[in-house]
C-alpha cells in the first residue's frame, strides 16, 4: 500500500491517490508519514468523515414533519373543551330528571330545599305531563343523549353508531330545543302557577341554558349560518307542542298554608236505632265503605246518624290516620279512590261525595226494611 510523503521542509507530494480501506464513505484511514532531518517516523491517523450539518438538517426536519403531523392529527382544544363540558352538564341533568322521573312514577313526595311544598304541586299537576308521557322522563332522555354525545366527541369509547361532524351539529339543535323548553316552563311557571316555586325546575334551566351556549359558541358565525335553520326548526316544533299541551289546562292556584295538628278520636254520643243498624249490616255486606277524616265535622255528624253500635259494623275507613302536618298526604287507600271531599261513599263502584241521610244510603244500596227481623 502506498502512503502520502509528508516532509517538514517540503510541500506536500501525493505519488498515488490513497485508496480507502473500507468501502463506506463515511469513514477511511490515511498512512501519513513524515520524514524530518534527523529521525523519520510513520504515523498513521485515522480520519473521520462525519456529515454532521447534513444530519442535523435530516433531524430537525424530522422533528419538524412529527410536529405538523400531532398538530394535524389533535381536535383544538376549544372542541375538547365544549364537548367536556357537554358530558359533564349533561350528566348532571340527567340525573336530576331521573330523580324525578322516579319520584313521579312511584307517587313519592319530594325533597325541595326551596319552596317547601311547592315542588309537589308542580310535579303532580298537570303541567308535568306532555302527551301521557312524565315530563321528567323526557328531559332525562335529552340530558342522557347529551351525555352520550358528549363523550362520543370527546374520544371516549361510547356504543353510538354516528360520525364526529354528524354528532357536533347533532348537539345544536338538542340544546336548542331543550333551551326553548325551559324558557317556556319558566313562563308558565310564572304565570300558570303563581305563587309555586321549583328549585329542581330552575336547575334544570341553568343546566339547558349553559349547554346551548356552550355548543353555540364552538360554532363560527359562517358555519352557523348554514345549519341555523335546524335549531330554529327543532325549537319551534317543540314551543308549538308545549302551547298546545298546555293551553287547555286551568292555572294552578298556590297551595294554602297546611295546619298541623295529631290525629284524634272522636267519641259518639247517639245510640243506634234499630234501622240504624240493619242499613249498617247491609252496606257492610254489600262491601259498600265510607271515607272520612277525624278533623271534619259533617263526618261526625254522619257518624252520629248511625250511633255507636251501627258505626262499628260499619267499614270506615280513616283518611288521616297519622294526622295532618307538613309533607303527610292522605292514605292511598283515599286517594285512589279519587276522593273530592269529605265524608265520601262507595257503594257498589259509585264514588258519592257529602253526608247522606240513612233513607238516601238506603235508596243508593237498594236497602228494604224489614220490620218483623229487626234485632231487639
Amino acid at each position: 500500500m502506498e502512503a502520502m510523503m509528508l516532509s517538514s521542509s517540503s510541500p506536500l507530494h501525493l505519488s498515488r491517490p490513497p485508496k480507502p480501506l473500507f468501502s463506506s464513505p463515511l469513514s477511511f484511514p490515511s498512512l501519513l508519514k513524515f520524514k524530518g532531518n534527523s529521525r523519520h517516523g510513520v504515523v498513521l491517523l485515522p480520519a473521520m468523515c462525519i456529515p454532521g450539518p447534513i444530519r442535523d438538517t435530516e433531524k430537525s426536519e424530522d422533528e419538524e414533519g412529527m410536529q405538523v403531523s400531532s398538530s394535524s392529527s389533535s381536535p383544538p382544544s376549544l372542541s375538547i373543551s365544549t364537548y367536556n363540558w357537554c358530558a359533564g352538564l349533561g350528566g348532571l341533568g340527567f340525573l336530576e330528571t331521573a330523580y324525578l322521573t322516579y319520584l313521579k312514577v312511584s307517587n313519592t313526595e319530594p325533597f325541595c330545599p326551596v319552596g317547601g311544598g311547592s315542588c309537589s304541586d308542580v310535579l303532580n299537576s298537570d303541567y308535568a305531563v306532555i302527551l301521557g308521557v312524565p315530563l321528567p322522563l323526557i328531559g332525562m332522555t335529552a340530558y342522557g343523549l347529551i351525555f352520550l354525545l358528549g363523550l362520543k366527541l370527546g374520544g371516549w369509547n361510547v356504543p353510538l353508531k354516528i360520525s364526529q361532524s354528524d354528532g357536533r351539529v347533532l348537539l345544536l339543535p338538542v340544546s336548542a330545543s331543550m333551551a326553548a323548553a325551559s324558557a317556556y316552563f319558566l313562563y308558565t311557571l310564572a304565570t300558570r302557577l303563581e305563587g309555586a316555586s321549583c328549585s329542581y325546575c330552575l336547575a334544570s334551566a341553568t343546566l339547558s341554558f349553559s349547554l346551548f351556549f356552550i355548543v353555540l359558541k364552538d360554532f363560527g358565525l359562517k358555519e352557523l349560518q348554514k345549519v341555523v335553520a335546524l335549531p330554529l326548526c327543532t325549537a319551534a316544533i317543540v314551543l308549538g307542542i308545549l302551547n298546545t299541551t298546555y293551553s287547555s289546562l286551568p292555572p294552578i292556584s298556590p297551595r294554602s298554608e297546611v295546619m298541623e295538628f295529631p290525629y284524634y278520636t272522636t267519641e259518639i254520643t247517639s245510640a243506634s236505632s234499630p234501622y240504624a243498624i240493619s242499613l249498617a249490616k247491609h252496606l257492610k255486606s254489600t262491601g259498600a265503605k265510607m271515607y272520612g277524616a277525624f278533623w271534619c265535622s259533617h263526618c261526625q255528624e254522619q257518624k252520629e246518624m248511625f250511633g255507636r253500635e251501627a258505626m262499628k259494623l260499619l267499614d270506615y275507613v280513616e283518611c288521616f290516620p297519622d294526622g295532618v302536618k307538613k309533607g303527610i298526604k292522605i292514605a292511598s287507600a283515599c286517594s285512589d279512590v279519587g276522593i273530592e271531599g269529605f265524608p265520601t261513599w262507595l257503594i257498589n263502584g259509585e264514588v258519592i261525595s257529602g253526608e247522606k241521610t240513612l233513607e238516601e244510603l238506603a235508596e243508593i244500596s237498594d236497602f228494604h226494611y224489614d220490620a218483623v227481623n229487626q234485632p231487639n
